[in-house]
């Protein structure tokens, strides 16, 4: 659904992406993960048709984003991270509007309008005044708006970005129920546990290079035999003889209390870094318990999208800080 073949974008000498390559098949939801100044911005923008690449190509559904914008707006819905401003304007009035930009027949819109409203649990605000709605609230109805002419592929930029811990979960379900009608996702964000509630696949970009890409359990499972796992170990008592096995163990480093006391149950935990396999880990159990320690759990920390991003990405910012710049398409 979604081809980006050797796309570079280039402001003058900053160079935005750099020979970006990845494919996003019908019905993937896809998270594209990096930190500010990445480039993900200026990608997305190339995706809806807003920017032209300095270089590559870009195929949405077959049709090219350079040659065909027209077409590929017409399976794509854009959703930017930043709202805009709409005054005096009531919410059907706001998506009346763009029903009416995708050239959708008048006698056909009330009928989409309503549609969007009840996907996105917007209904009871139909007329209330746009610039009067909530953030969360803002979002919903930029994200019914990106769905007024049902696209087939939705391209979403930071669209939980400002959100409430209960909007963040509802927006949550709101992307679910998308990919279950089929949808296919490419949504840009900084707060990973959610993409990770609902995606199948990730990116992660930085300096405008792609760093990772793939299934989120073949990423994680790459990184971890790239680096080493995490092991935590709790005990009854003090974690003194426990912290002199593991610290004697070649395949452990950086062994440390957690919370440094002990817990209101009477027993304390230790967490170290395991550069072994999975195979070696009953042995260190074994060693343990044959040592006399007092041992009520063992086990590994599961590697989350945040533990990858911090094991793959250096924190520098690229060329991709001029996501704003220049080169609107005409």
């Amino acid at each position: 659904m979604i081809e980006i073949e050797n796309l570079e974008k280039s402001y003058g000498p900053a160079v935005a992406v750099e020979r970006l390559s990845l494919r996003i098949e019908t019905g993937d939801a896809f998270g594209f993960i990096g930190p500010n100044g990445a480039g993900k911005t200026t990608t997305i923008k190339i995706l809806a048709t807003l920017l032209e690449p300095s270089a590559g190509t870009v195929l949405i559904n077959g049709y090219c984003a350079v040659e065909e914008p027209e077409k590929v707006r017409e399976v794509l819905g854009y959703m930017p991270d930043h709202f805009g401003v709409y005054d005096g304007m009531r919410v059907w009035e706001y998506l009346d509007f763009f029903a009416a930009a995708y050239r959708k027949p008048r006698g056909q819109r009330l009928g989409l309008v309503a549609d969007v409203l009840e996907l996105t649990d917007m209904t009871p605000r139909r007329n209330d005044f746009v610039d009067a709605l909530s953030v969360g609230l803002k979002q919903r109805l930029c994200l019914a708006k990106t769905l007024i002419h049902d696209p087939s592929v939705l391209v979403l930029d930071e669209p939980a970005s400002g959100l409430d811990p209960r909007a963040r979960i509802e927006f949550r379900e709101l992307m679910k129920e998308l990919t279950r009608l089929g949808k296919t996702l490419f949504v840009s964000s900084h707060i990973l546990p959610e993409l990770a509630d609902f995606c199948n696949k990730i990116g992660i970009i930085e300096g405008g290079r792609l760093l990772e890409f793939g299934e989120v359990d073949e990423v994680t499972a790459r990184v971890e035999s790239a680096s080493y796992r995490v092991v935590n170990v709790r005990v009854i008592g003090e974690p003194a003889a426990a912290r002199e096995i593991l610290q004697a163990c070649p395949q452990l480093a950086n062994v440390r209390e957690q919370n440094g006391r002990r817990r209101s149950d009477g027993t304390s935990q230790l967490q170290a870094e395991f550069s072994g396999t999975l195979d070696d880990m009953p042995a260190l159990v074994d060693r343990l318990v044959a040592e006399k320690v007092r041992l009520v759990g063992f086990w590994e920390e599961k590697t989350d999208l945040e533990d990858v991003f911090m094991k793959i990405t250096r924190g520098g910012v690229g060329g991709g800080a001029h996501d704003d710049g220049p080169g609107l398409m005409k």
